[in-house]
């Protein structure tokens, strides 16, 4: 591939185009849909795996939130970026997700270490994000939820309070309880 061909790449993915390509997915162009998928497809994936350390059930949630934009690209008004837009609806799929599981409760206050083993991340990243990333996975999942939502996202207290039914108290202490073990693992 040449500069050209980089050039060209990164000019089919900007922000003007994302505007026209936004007004043409909400009157039913399909391929305008597949551009925006194209363009924000990676980091939805991400936050998804993220939030659910899990690469199927990231796999399944990330189809998700794409259906979910299908369905619902006309409720984007344009009052925020359209990727601000795209992450929250992604946090929603991810938390009712979760919230649908069997096993929700038990899951939600084990303090279980969970590993990574079988979880692979497809994009390219520099070592240590992946290393980040594998400790993150690594937390009890409500400390990780409220990690990922607060520090990753910049959701506040009060919206992830709101998003995962807890005191904003809790949210505040979860993250901490993250960020100490984080510095732990990435200590060792």
């Amino acid at each position: 591939m040449d500069k050209s061909q980089v050039i060209d790449a990164k000019a089919l993915f900007s922000v003007d185009h994302e505007q026209e390509w936004i007004v043409r997915a909400k009157q039913g162009d399909q391929q305008a849909f597949h551009r925006l998928y194209e363009s924000h497809h990676r980091r939805i994936y991400a936050l998804c795996w993220r939030m659910l350390a899990d690469k199927d059930s990231a796999e399944d949630v990330c189809q998700e939130v794409f259906v979910q934009l299908w369905q619902k690209i006309n409720n984007f008004r344009g009052e925020s970026k359209f990727s601000t837009w795209l992450h929250s609806v992604a946090t929603n799929v991810v938390l009712g997700h979760l919230r649908k599981q069997k096993n929700w409760l038990q899951r939600v206050f084990s303090i279980e270490e969970q590993t990574i083993s079988d979880v692979a991340v497809d994009m390219a990243e520099p070592l240590a994000n992946k290393e980040l990333d594998a400790k993150i996975q690594q937390l009890p999942e409500r400390a990780r939820l409220v990690f990922v939502l607060f520090a990753v996202e910049g959701y506040r207290h009060e919206e992830i309070s709101q998003m995962l039914g807890m005191a904003v108290g809790s949210s505040k202490s979860q993250y901490h309880r993250a960020k100490s073990l984080l510095r732990t693992a990435l200590s060792e």
